[in-house]
């Protein structure tokens, strides 16, 4: 039985409302075998366990640590050359990838979230070519490496069944193009196919093989709308309840996708959902940038919950997010990096100042805008909630697993900071990485002071350079071609795709008049 007490100048247990955390100040956590056993004062959890180890940080703040509730690859698309298109052209775009090792591809990702305080990841994972076998032992590197770090991962696999690279039947889309890239591209994507019977098998499989795991919990990703059948849905949902797991689900991302949906279902895409009986709490919604009111009155009343992608959504050209709404609506609201966050990186730190200033729409009410507060609990319990390790993890609470990430408070503020500033805010305000000092996974510290643990970066880093420093393979240099064929054919597709009418905005940032 290992015991250990962890003490700060503030412990941060989580969030009571939008406008107050819970501190404790000059406080401690006891765990013991990675679960909480109380908070409070250090002399109170000494005499709770007498002989438990202590660790003491003076000058930080302990917070839940983050979880990023919405990611899928490691080395960014940037880094591997696609620029930051609009979604529908940025798949094409990403088609030249390089292939890199998913276990190297994995950690270098895992590396940038645990350095910026994220200990919960949910890695939806997916676009694979090779059949069952070669998704599996795939799943399974992912799985491996973030165990190796000591990283907690909620895991799935997406579920493509039609569609794969615009929002028509891949045979469809083929057929537009001269027959020789035709031919190519349909073979490239018929690589990806997969029976749906097979997304339930691999589901079952990685389940089995992970029973007794600490760190890593397995789930279902339908990919999205334009992706999935009405029966695939329905039956990945049914799935789903009797798993006792979640599922995630990217929907209404862009506006293209809204009008995909009117043009398949004559409704919205939430509604058609909501007639499919897919919604609830253990159903997670990806972006929903293009939620109207309705929409968002059912997510609310179903108790469905949704990931806030606020650097993709920028960076993507998909738009603004509504969450003010989302929030006056009492929505679970998780919060998202996506393949990269606003920096190119994993840094939720700084997405938590992205969310929190650009939500700021004109008014002089405080209640109607982001608050310090509202945005941790987004990135810690609310987060939580949307990955399959649920009420287990997001708060510094007896009896949750003791995940937490500790800032250093002078390196954050100094030279100097004023004291009517409350302390969380001036960390969410100020905090960058380099004043993360020390993370603390399942009861075992994985980082501090700029080192890992378990696992050597510079090593990593160094053989992913190696790696990706060598020429294209021939299958590289053939998708390379492929992309850039293909690309201007996507772009034509959507030409003319959105209806004239121009939407109406949830903020009125800016006017013409």
């Amino acid at each position: 039985m290992s015991e250990l007490i962890v003490q700060a100048r503030w412990v941060v247990t989580g969030i009571r409302d939008r406008f107050t955390p819970e501190v404790i100040d000059d406080g401690a956590v006891l765990s013991r075998d990675g679960v909480i056993i109380a908070s409070g004062t250090l002399e109170d959890m000494q005499k709770l366990a007498p002989t438990a180890e202590v660790r003491k940080y003076p000058d930080h703040a302990m917070l839940p640590g983050f979880v990023n509730s919405h990611h899928h690859v490691g080395m960014t698309p940037l880094q591997l050359g696609s620029p930051d298109h609009a979604l529908e052209l940025w798949f094409a775009s990403r088609m030249p990838a390089r292939r890199l090792d998913l276990t190297l591809d994995t950690l270098y990702s895992a590396f940038e979230m645990i350095a910026s305080g994220i200990t919960t990841v949910q890695h939806i994972h997916g676009w694979m070519p090779g059949g069952y076998d070669a998704i599996h032992g795939a799943a399974s590197k992912v799985l491996g490496a973030y165990r190796s770090l000591g990283m907690r991962a909620s895991y799935c696999y997406a579920v493509r069944e039609q569609n794969r690279l615009v929002y028509e039947a891949d045979e469809a889309f083929c057929a537009r193009l001269p027959a020789d890239l035709g031919e190519m591209l349909g073979k490239y994507l018929k690589a990806q196919a997969m029976p749906f019977d097979d997304f339930l098998k691999l589901f079952d499989q990685l389940s089995a093989e992970n029973a007794g795991q600490d760190l890593t919990r397995i789930q279902l990703a339908p990919a999205n709308l334009h992706w999935c059948t009405d029966e695939g849905l329905q039956a990945l949902d049914a799935k789903s309840k009797a798993a006792g797991v979640p599922m995630h689900m990217h929907l209404l991302e862009t506006i293209y996708q809204k009008e995909y949906a009117r043009r398949r279902t004559g409704k919205t895409a939430l509604r058609h959902l909501h007639d499919l009986g897919v919604l609830g709490p253990h159903m997670t919604l990806g972006h929903g940038v293009w939620l109207n009111e309705e929409d968002i009155d059912i997510v609310a009343d179903t108790g469905t919950c949704i990931c806030h992608n606020c650097s993709s959504n920028f960076r993507l050209r998909s738009g603004l997010a509504p969450l003010n709404r989302w929030e006056a609506k009492g929505i679970t609201v998780g919060m998202g990096l996506d393949e990269a966050g606003i920096n190119d990186d994993r840094d939720m730190l700084s997405e938590l100042r992205l969310a929190l200033r650009v939500h700021r729409e004109p008014g002089m009410d405080e209640a109607d805008v982001p608050t310090c507060a509202q945005v941790v609990k987004m990135a810690t319990e609310a987060g939580a909630m949307t990955t399959a390790f649920g009420a287990t993890i997001g708060r510094l609470d007896a009896g949750r697993l003791f995940d937490a990430v500790l800032i250093n408070w002078t390196k954050a503020t100094y030279p100097y900071q004023d004291p009517d500033i409350p302390m969380l805010d001036a960390l969410v305000q100020r905090a960058k990485t380099g004043a993360v000092d020390a993370v603390f996974i399942n009861g075992e510290r994985v980082y501090e002071d700029g080192r890992f643990t378990k696992v050597d970066r510079e090593a990593v880093l160094a053989e992913i350079a190696d790696t990706l420093g060598k020429p294209r393979s021939e299958d590289e240099l053939a998708r390379h071609a492929l992309g850039h064929a293909v690309f201007p054919y996507v772009k034509k597709f959507y030409e003319g795709y959105l209806p004239e009418a121009e939407p109406t905005p949830f903020y009125a940032n800016s006017a013409r008049i």
